[in-house]
């Protein structure tokens, strides 16, 4: 029985409350007096503002909401700030109120878009409320960390529905909200409805809160001897996150017991090379490491181990602080500063407690705890001062360590501070954009009045309003002189044509993508490539994956001109023109100012040629050999998601007829590449055709069963060993197959014949063109022979191997092993 059957006859305030309360109760939930207070004004019809610290059950107020909505016919939205936490709530309140009841729209897809509950990101609602106005068919909004408001870039879409939705009822939510009395006026202005702020700084779970001066070590012994574990260690770099979880292998973490049941936990989890073995050497020692740059696979088995009591200690980044839910007893801050992408600042109060209220579990715990760790410099005073202590001569002559260079003071004063500061008062951060003026062309009716109350009647000072108010004119000159909207006789603004589709939504250079598609040659030998780069051209720049692809471009090119005999200035002055590949660059670089003059929305994207997906293509690499190439080991999990990116771009955008089958071999390689390394990310969007489907499993299908893609993976496994050979690279071969018998001087000894008769190896389209892989299939193995293509056309040298289908199904990619090299 879900939820929805418990809604009551008669949606009067008293039923719909005493209906909701009654199936909490048989949950085995006791509400709280800040939910109690919550849900009877949201079932009264007022507006409701919850500031109540993190684990105080605020999904709970959710949930009663979305109930009360549902009783008085009226479509509900949820919305968050990221895709993942859409994503959760959505299969929770699946589980809640019915499949049937709730939808999703996250972008990238939609799901049972007319239910009556709709789980979206704020730029979904806030597009929705744009286009459509007060006659959006939105009865209710429940934004979740509404404390988002004030984020710099994406802080409009916060504020959008607020201006838009005069008849909607809000309930805005966060821990740490601030002064809200501004927004009680405005909603009550804006809605006609009372407003309510629920406020509470009761926790479920107190927090004590501690500055130490004991070296790490030291305090993590304590606190497991103290039995303070679980302990979330909060550090501002992935690295940093890293090389501490591995310093505290040193410290006995767990009982025999313990690490068996983590072993039976973690079963058959498939760990792969680099960062993988690390990590299940660190979890198997009770030691957990989380962060954004890792594979969703092992954020979720450490999240796992956490929430089964395995993990002593939790090392990760402050994006604890943007609602991951682990159940932790102490929250330890190496540091109270951060480098925000231009500087190093202290951290914000809002900051701190958003990171700090993670501590304590409802229901477990009786007392949370929050650890600040004194700066490394200040430790080691305390100990020289300590050692010294009774000797007032030798304490004078001490001389005390200073700070690190740049270093950005704070000590147990900031603390102090922190711990007592509020929330720091949300700002305004409306800006007007091209898709913004369009969207409300769209809508119709009065556009001058329209747009007119959305820049005056916003959150913005009056000097920021007339600044929005000269940007929109020039966007809407734009628009009319592009053609794209018009103005009748009679005053009437309206757009010329139909939009293009998902011109405002997450992927707005789609359009331009496929525009550009068809300026390419189908017949040329590198058209299935071209096709990869304008894709990725309009996806996001994966910024590490770029900057480590231009230090390793820049080294290349050192050692080049070093060979070259070329001197030091010289080599510096050429090495500022060395960056990342960018394929079609110039191409790409016409077609989009031309396209642009007639589609000015574009001039707020950013076209950005890349080559990820295709530099991985064209080396032939597996996704360990692409992280290792590039030293990308701590940030895999970038790497994972711009490829499942790019793949659900290539499956989306891409018109059908441009689609040879070449490229759809290439999409089928994309996409089971991205769902042997971790499915979640694949399956996850594939479900969202399906409102019923569970979370999927941690271990990813058997790599043979997609034939098609499974002949890819073969294909580049030996167009690899083509293009080491091409470049006489035998120690990386031995490398790849020593362990068949074919170590580097076994691969020399093999090719020496060939390179006394040729000079080269052909490494081209043609080259690695499925006409020069002969597979024969037979149960249970593949033989293959790789042809090599030689200057002469010859095509009588080759590359033998055998293929072990039970094997690459069990270690998630083609399992190849060399059986002869040389001449048929």
């Amino acid at each position: 029985m879900t939820l929805t059957d418990r809604l009551p006859d008669s949606p009067d305030p008293d039923a719909l409350f005493d209906a909701f309360a009654g199936w909490v109760s048989e949950q085995g939930i006791t509400l709280y007096p800040a939910q109690e207070e919550a849900l009877i004004e949201i079932v009264s019809g007022a507006n409701v503002i919850l500031s109540t610290p993190t684990g105080s059950g605020k999904s709970l107020v959710a949930a009663g909401a979305h109930f009360a909505s549902m009783a008085l016919r009226r479509r509900t939205f949820y919305t968050a700030p990221i895709k993942a936490l859409v994503s959760e709530k959505f299969f929770a309140l699946c589980a809640t109120f019915g499949p049937d009841n709730v939808g999703m729209m996250t972008g990238d897809a939609a799901v049972n878009a007319d239910a009556p509950i709709i789980c979206c990101t704020a730029e979904i609602l806030a597009n929705l409320a744009l286009r459509d106005g007060e006659d959006a068919d939105v009865g209710q909004v429940v934004m979740d960390e509404f404390h988002f408001y004030s984020e710099p870039d994406r802080g409009w879409a916060w504020q959008i529905p607020i201006i838009e939705l005069p008849d909607v009822q809000f309930i805005l939510m966060s821990a740490t909200l601030g002064d809200m009395s501004r927004f009680k006026e405005d909603l009550t202005r804006r809605t006609g409805r009372p407003t309510s702020v629920v406020s509470s700084v009761e926790r479920p779970v107190p927090l004590h809160y501690s500055y130490v001066t004991t070296p790490l070590h030291e305090t993590i012994e304590e606190m497991l001897s103290t039995k303070q574990t679980p302990v979330y260690i909060v550090h501002f770099t992935q690295a940093a996150a890293l090389e501490q979880a591995s310093a505290l292998m040193s410290i006995n973490m767990c009982t025999r017991a313990e690490k068996d049941a983590i072993a039976e936990l973690i079963g058959n989890f498939r760990f792969t090379a680099g960062f993988g073995k690390t990590l299940s050497r660190l979890v198997r020692h009770g030691i957990g490491v989380h962060h954004a740059g890792m594979l969703p696979k092992y954020r979720r088995l450490v999240e796992l181990l956490a929430q089964a009591g395995l993990l002593k200690v939790i090392c990760g980044t402050d994006t604890l602080g943007v609602g991951i839910n682990l159940p932790i007893r102490t929250v330890l801050f190496t540091g109270l500063n951060k480098f925000d992408g231009i500087k190093m600042r202290l951290l914000k109060a809002r900051e701190f407690h958003q990171i700090a209220g993670r501590a304590g579990r409802a229901g477990y715990d009786t007392i949370g705890r929050v650890i600040v760790q004194a700066p490394d410099h200040v430790i080691e005073n305390e100990k020289a001062v300590a050692k010294l202590a009774g000797d007032p001569k030798k304490l004078r002559k001490l001389v005390r360590k200073k700070p690190p260079e740049g270093f950005i003071g704070w000590g147990e004063p900031t603390f102090e501070r922190l711990v007592a500061a509020e929330p720091e008062a949300l700002t305004s951060s409306f800006h007007v954009s091209h898709s913004m003026v369009l969207n409300v062309i769209e809508r119709g009716g009065d556009v001058f009045d329209n747009m007119r109350f959305l820049l005056t009647d916003n959150h913005e000072t009056p000097t920021a309003q007339r600044a929005h108010i000269r940007r929109t004119i020039a966007i809407y000159r734009a628009l009319r002189t592009a053609g794209i909207v018009e103005q009748s006789e009679s005053g009437e603004i309206r757009v010329t044509g139909d939009l293009q589709l998902g011109f405002a939504l997450n992927q707005p250079l789609s359009p331009f993508a496929v525009a550009a598609i068809e300026l390419l040659d189908a017949a040329s030998p590198t058209y299935v490539l071209d096709v990869v780069s304008i894709i990725e051209s309009t996806l996001e720049n994966p910024r590490q994956i770029l900057y480590a692809q231009q230090d390793k471009a820049k080294g290349d090119a050192v050692a080049r001109m070093k060979a070259d005999g070329i001197e030091y200035e010289e080599r510096m002055a050429l090495l500022e023109n060395v960056t990342y590949p960018k394929p079609l660059e110039e191409l790409l670089e016409v077609a989009f100012d031309s396209y642009r003059k007639g589609h000015p929305w574009v001039a707020d994207q950013v076209l950005s040629p890349k080559s990820v997906v295709r530099d991985m293509f064209e080396q032939a690499m597996s996704f360990v050999e692409y992280v290792s190439f590039y030293n990308l080991a701590r940030s895999e999990g970038l790497v994972l998601r711009y490829l499942a990116d790019a793949y659900r771009a290539l499956r989306q955008t891409v018109p059908s007829d441009a689609k040879t089958e070449e490229m759809h071999d290439l999409i089928e390689w994309l996409g089971e590449l991205v769902r042997q390394v971790d499915s979640s990310l694949l399956d996850e969007w594939e479900q969202l055709q399906n409102p019923g489907a569970m979370p999927v499993e941690i271990v990813p299908p058997a790599v043979t069963r997609n034939v098609r893609a499974f002949r890819v993976q073969v294909r580049n496994a030996l167009f690899r060993r083509v293009e080491l050979a091409s470049l006489r690279r035998f120690y990386d071969l031995g490398e790849l197959d020593g362990e068949s018998g074919w170590d580097s001087d076994a691969w020399r000894e093999a090719l020496e014949p060939y390179f006394e008769d040729f000079d080269e190896i052909g490494t081209g389209p043609a080259a690695r063109g499925p006409a020069m892989l002969l597979i024969t299939e037979e149960p249970g193995v593949w033989r293959v022979r790789q042809i090599i293509d030689d200057p002469d056309g010859d095509h009588d040298w080759g590359i033998s191997a055998e293929v072990d289908l039970a094997e690459s199904d069990e270690q998630g990619e083609a399992v190849v092993r060399i059986t002869d090299v040389g001449r048929l």
